[in-house]
């Protein structure tokens, strides 16, 4: 069977706009609870 398919490619990061951190696109920030613009879940307190 060919496994042209089976090949993994790179992950994708994009420069977060308030931050200036990269980030996965499409993923909430775990820094700061922000997605799309939004404060969706409490941020981390270190």
């Amino acid at each position: 069977m060919r496994r042209s398919h089976d090949a993994l490619g790179a992950n994708s990061y994009v420069e977060d706009k308030e931050t200036g951190e990269l980030k996965r696109p499409h993923h909430v920030d775990l820094k700061t609870g922000m997605y799309k613009g939004r404060q969706v879940i409490t941020p981390k307190e270190d």
